[in-house]
């Protein structure tokens, strides 16, 4: 298997009037049956509307306590908002649950490639609905079986650095179950499932760059195949042990 993936850059900034999918089709070569599409969550957040001005944030007395000398008061407020829970604080870092159920680093809220100054852009409100309505208007314009990602890119319990991250899918499977399958060596595999979906936006993450403006990256030779969700990939509380 060969597996290409392709940076599709844009060169003017994401506002909440474009058309998503002809901004990646005019990015794109022609799209092909089981091309992937992946696009960064802030694509999505800017062209959905979910970017706020902290100017026009009032800080709650909860906000002003978390914030404690470390964070600016009116960004803790937006994390708040867009959190179920506080899991951990060290200093400005805050790690959250988010209302998706996501725990991630001050629940997706970031200021860097915000649309203009003092703003910040947040998560999606419904990433996999995000997913859906890009595939649908790509399929509908291309005649093709696609499947689109929505990344991220966020820490993990066990190793240093991000990666990226599907917090959004449609068309794809998210999760790949091998248990009952046998190895080379005929043992039989008992628990191991595979994170598809998290390891495709790993790869476009690789092409996306951090200061690059290049929104959406084409996954071609990985055949995009059932319709799993992003939210299939989320360990249930009950199973997380750093919960």
């Amino acid at each position: 298997m060969t597996i290409e993936i392709v940076p599709l850059g844009l060169a003017d900034e994401i506002v909440e009037s474009d058309d998503l999918a002809a901004l990646v089709l005019g990015a794109s070569p022609p799209l092909r049956d089981g091309d992937i599409v992946v696009v960064t969550h802030k694509a999505v957040s800017k062209n959905e509307g979910r970017v706020v001005d902290l100017g026009g944030v009032q800080p709650s007395a909860r906000a002003v306590g978390v914030a404690a000398g470390h964070s600016d008061p009116r960004l803790v407020e937006v994390i708040l908002r867009e959190s179920r829970r506080i899991l951990r604080q060290r200093g400005p870092l805050l790690v959250v649950e988010t209302h998706h159920g996501l725990v991630c680093a001050n629940a997706g809220v970031d200021r860097s490639n915000a649309p203009r100054p003092d703003a910040v852009v947040l998560l999606p409100t419904d990433p996999d609905e995000s997913a859906s309505r890009l595939r649908t208007a790509l399929e509908a314009r291309t005649h093709t079986r696609l499947g689109v990602i929505v990344a991220d890119t966020m820490g993990r319990a066990w190793r240093e650095g991000i990666v990226g991250t599907a917090i959004g899918a449609s068309g794809l499977e998210t999760l790949r179950q091998l248990a009952g399958t046998v190895d080379p060596n005929g043992y039989e595999l008992n628990s191991t499932v595979v994170a598809i979906a998290d390891e495709l936006a790993a790869a476009a993450d690789l092409a996306f760059g951090k200061l690059d403006r290049v929104p959406f990256v084409l996954i071609r030779g990985y055949p995009a195949a059932g319709d799993g969700s992003a939210r299939q990939v989320i360990r249930r509380p009950e199973r997380d042990l750093f919960r």
